[in-house]
């Protein structure tokens, strides 16, 4: 099982990048080896915050519907993993809030595997990144 981040369908969706094309091959890779992708709500709000905060609304659709036809469970945010987020925080800081939800929802499921393109995920034991 693979946890997808928002990068994913930025990158799928978005203008020309440089880790637009890696982030294709991804999910080409993913897609034809029938990975169980999954993700949490938080990343469908991420969508939103992104795409709001730099006046791109026009994106939000493709990317909300790259991202819900790919991953074959949300997973919610329960208080509980918002507790451990903060712990991951307050222990690691060079880790994101966002990310640290995102690890507390994988933790919560046994989920080890994440393809994001945050560097930051790096320093978190247990959790093999993939990019």
């Amino acid at each position: 099982m693979i946890f997808i981040d928002s990068s994913l369908p930025m990158y799928v969706v978005g203008a020309g990048h440089p880790l637009k094309a890696r982030a294709r091959a991804l999910l080409e890779r993913f897609i034809q080896a029938r990975e169980r992708l999954v993700t949490d709500v938080e990343v469908f709000q991420e969508l939103l915050h992104r795409y709001v905060a730099i006046r791109r609304r026009d994106a939000i659709e493709p990317a909300w519907r790259v991202l819900a036809d790919l991953v074959d469970e949300v997973f919610p945010v329960e208080v509980e993993q918002v507790a451990r987020a903060k712990e991951l925080v307050l222990a690691n800081h060079q880790l994101s809030a966002r990310d640290a939800l995102h690890v507390a929802v994988m933790e919560a499921h046994a989920i080890e595997q994440i393809l994001s393109f945050d560097q930051g995920l790096d320093q978190v034991t247990g959790i093999r990144r993939i990019y």
